[in-house]
């Protein structure tokens, strides 16, 4: 039985990018989907973050990420897109992929967009070429966000991580019952999935006996 994973991040948070690796190999290795779910650090009309302004923020990218991003393989690097973009617009095109069961690809995409290759990605023919880079229809892409189609669809979902699952920061994992908040090495996120395999299947078991 498969498990699923709800994976809550923001598109411009480093945490979330290096946290994404392991998970990524999981998905190779194990029974599981992941469902990636919408978390806004900054949204609009908050201020936007600035990182390259931020002695703190640079400090913490030079003494934390990269070494994280150097042990674990990443290839990541703070973009010069300053300050960083609102990622509204899109986590409305992930949700317009989503229904075109694109929605892990475009998620995937825009990520290494960011952090490897330094693109706005709050501009919607950035986005747009990104789209098409996953098989996703241009026009009827662009047309979603220039529309705002998939506003609202957003809007719930950010209230739903805000309210509901009582998001406070990212990246968040839901597996089963547990709840891993911040980086999680692969090995951990394994035993919990082991751990949650393992239940369905007694609960499968006695499902038949009953």
């Amino acid at each position: 039985m498969t498990v699923k994973i709800k994976a809550y991040s923001d598109f411009i948070c480093p945490f979330c990018f290096l946290g994404k690796g392991p998970l990524d190999e999981i998905v190779k290795e194990k029974d599981v989907e992941v469902e990636w779910m919408p978390f806004e650090l900054r949204p609009s009309p908050y201020s936007k973050i600035d990182p390259w302004q931020d002695p703190d923020k640079l400090s913490s990218w030079d003494s934390f990420i990269l070494p994280t991003a150097k042990r674990l393989g990443v290839d990541m690097r703070l973009p010069h897109v300053s300050p960083h973009p609102y990622t509204h617009l899109a986590f409305e095109g992930h949700q317009f992929a989503k229904e075109h069961g694109k929605g892990n690809e475009f998620h995937h995409r825009v990520f290494t967009a960011f952090f490897q290759e330094e693109q706005n990605i709050e501009d919607i023919e950035v986005l747009t070429e990104l789209a098409g880079e996953v098989e996703l229809s241009k026009d009827a892409f662009r047309e979603a966000l220039v529309s705002r189609k998939y506003r609202e669809v957003h809007q719930e979902a950010i209230k739903h991580a805000y309210e509901k699952a009582k998001i406070t920061a990212v990246p968040t994992f839901i597996i089963g019952d547990e709840v891993i908040q911040g980086l999680a090495s692969k090995e951990r996120l394994a035993q919990i999935i082991d751990k949650e395999l393992e239940k369905n299947k007694a609960n499968e078991f006695e499902g038949m006996q009953s």
